[in-house]
């Protein structure tokens, strides 16, 4: 603990630096003086070019600068070790409390934030190879010839991509490949891919740039030179700018910049309740068969962590450096900026090794952080909101119309301070075919933890709802999760099994809604709950109109299946108990010769 507290200091000894700095601009621009300023410049980051202190201009449209972390969580606190993230954004803007990825995986989740869509609308379901997604898919159904950065730079913007795009770019197209939308273009390529933060290729705006092994080689700080240069350039032309900046850390390897590795080093990761969780009998069969986590693994499991903290800190780095030079170029005060991630991550809960692609808090809850000209100081916002909602904010802000395809909504009134009087009531997750199943190609990819034994059995397809309280999930299996999350935020205890019938038939019947929704029909869907459903319909499986020997007939030709055998069927098990037995003849029986209405 000592030597995390020092780590801290020392971090906390940085922003003091960068605050006295800024003072310093501050007070010379009070006095009318125009003087150089210098870029923020930790050890090994590239000079940029030179920034000069400049009064603001009169306000036009608003900038935007786009911070998207991969594979970051928020509920395993990382978010608490970046210091200037917590100061510059959290404590200068908006933290939304409540905000969701619709799926836990790279690729499709980050092709709904260029489109405002829930994946069964998009159809990029995986991160490759086609036809179930990757960037050849997004790219082959023409998704990427309208985004949030077409529209932007139609009406004005100057747009520049910073980093990861999407997974397997460019493959199928030239090397030198630039999509539809971006002005500027730094981007690395597959064959030579960011995930090691050295020995990459960066596709320079069409030219191809080969970086080494070098500490001023270090991925992150060569995009942040880069987008430092081009948002200094920008101002000067006088048009507003959207800079997207895509990291790659935290994601595996998690490598840190050479001067942050002796940071954390004693730091343990965060054992919550749910860690190696001692009891999973209420859990997925998968889960069920799961042994407790090893010391050997739980091993693994810090040291991972701790490079996840070390690695998170050149992008900490990165947010001063943008503000500072915001602050510099009299920017600030006209710049919204979002920093989010396209997805969560665990480590150990419900013992399960380090990964994603599931429906549990850890990686379905990520970090969102704005800052803006008529966000609030300092407060936090317990709305719903998720990535589907980001391109119609950013459409929102640079005042063009969003999208008729869109699914989400903005949320720019949550960020003025003036929530509407009604909001989402609940939030869609879903997860396609995964890339743990064999089917995963590992162009550009680092080696998968969830390649490991330990995640083959898991379904290949799920959906669930997110309501404030509440989270309901279905299963290919035929299995279902349902947790009280005010009472039970360590999702410990399914209560599907003993939650009332009519209240799981409501759950299922919105859920089967919004797996089909698209557009203004997941928004209307979202306001309300449909009516619970009559106990009656359910058990009318011949459609007479009354439970009769029939419907009875029909339970019993399933009698002793369980969700293993060939013939299931979910709508006989009326227990959920997972077997096609007597209780289920007796849920049937407490309703002989109901009408239906």
């Amino acid at each position: 603990m000592p030597a995390l507290i020092d780590d801290l200091l020392n971090i906390l000894l940085g922003g003091i630096l960068l605050a006295y700095r800024t003072i310093l601009l501050i007070l010379a621009l009070l006095v009318g003086s125009v003087m150089p300023v210098p870029t923020v410049s930790p050890a090994g980051l590239r000079d940029a070019s030179p920034v000069t202190a400049r009064v603001a201009q009169p306000l036009g449209l608003p900038n935007i600068v786009f911070i998207l972390a991969d594979d970051l969580d928020l509920d395993l606190d990382t978010v608490t070790t970046m210091p200037h993230l917590q100061a510059l954004l959290a404590g200068q803007g908006i933290t939304f409390t409540h905000f969701f990825v619709n799926a836990s995986i790279c690729c499709p989740s980050r092709a709904s934030l260029l489109r405002g869509q829930y994946v069964h609308n998009h159809g990029v379901y995986t991160n490759g190879p086609p036809p179930t997604g990757g960037f050849e898919t997004f790219r082959d159904l023409g998704l990427e010839n309208d985004t949030i950065a077409t529209r932007l730079q139609d009406v004005g913007y100057r747009t520049a991509l910073f980093g990861k795009y999407l997974n397997r770019y460019p493959y199928g197209s030239p090397s030198n490949y630039i999509p539809p939308g971006w002005g500027e273009w730094y981007s690395p390529s597959p064959t030579a891919p960011g995930y090691n933060q050295f020995n990459y290729t960066l596709n320079e705006n069409g030219t191809l740039v080969a970086y080494g092994s070098d500490p001023a080689d270090y991925l992150q700080d060569v995009l942040t030179t880069q987008a430092l240069s081009f948002i200094t350039r920008t101002v000067t032309s006088g048009e507003p700018f959207f800079a997207y900046f895509s990291s790659f850390s935290p994601h595996t390897p998690s490598t840190p910049a050479p001067r942050h590795t002796t940071l954390f080093t004693d730091t343990l990761a965060p054992r919550p309740p749910s860690f190696n969780e001692l009891d999973v009998s209420d859990k997925p069969q998968w889960i069920q068969n799961l042994p407790l986590l090893t010391p050997e693994e739980v091993q693994q499991i810090d040291d991972q962590y701790r490079l996840w903290l070390q690695s998170m800190q050149a992008v900490d780095e990165t947010i001063a450096a943008l503000v500072e030079t915001l602050e510099a170029t009299g920017q600030l005060n006209n710049t919204y900026i979002f920093f989010t991630s396209d997805n969560g991550y665990h480590m150990g809960q419900h013992r399960l090794l380090p990964g994603k692609y599931l429906g549990y808090e850890e990686d379905i809850h990520v970090p969102l952080f704005v800052r803006g000209p008529q966000a609030p100081i300092s407060q936090t916002v317990p709305y719903l909101a998720s990535i589907v909602d980001l391109a119609p904010t950013l459409a929102d802000i640079a005042g063009i119309e969003i999208p008729a395809y869109t699914d989400g909504r903005s949320l720019l009134p949550l960020l003025g301070g003036s929530p509407p009087a009604a909001w989402r009531q609940a939030l869609l997750f879903e997860q396609y075919v995964g890339d743990h199943h064999g089917l995963r190609d590992p162009l550009g990819e680092p080696p998968d933890p969830f390649d490991s034994p330990r995640f083959q059995s898991a379904p290949l397809f799920y959906s669930g709802l997110r309501t404030a309280d509440l989270k309901y999930i279905e299963y290919d299996t035929g299995e279902r999760e349902l947790y009280n999350l005010a009472n039970d935020p360590f999702e410990l205890e399914n209560l599907a099994a003993s939650a009332d019938p009519t209240t799981l038939a409501q759950l299922a019947a919105w859920l089967s809604l919004l797996k089909g929704c698209a557009a203004d029909t997941c928004r209307s869907l979202e306001m309300r709950p449909p009516p619970p459903p009559p106990i009656c319909a359910e058990l009318d499986f011949d459609h007479s109109g009354s439970v009769t020997v029939i419907d009875v007939a029909q339970v019993a030709a399933h009698w002793g299946e369980t969700p293993q055998t060939p013939a299931w069927d979910p709508r006989y098990d009326l227990d959920d108990n997972l077997v096609i037995d007597a209780a289920d003849m007796a849920v049937i029986a407490a309703r002989w010769g109901e009408i239906c209405p």
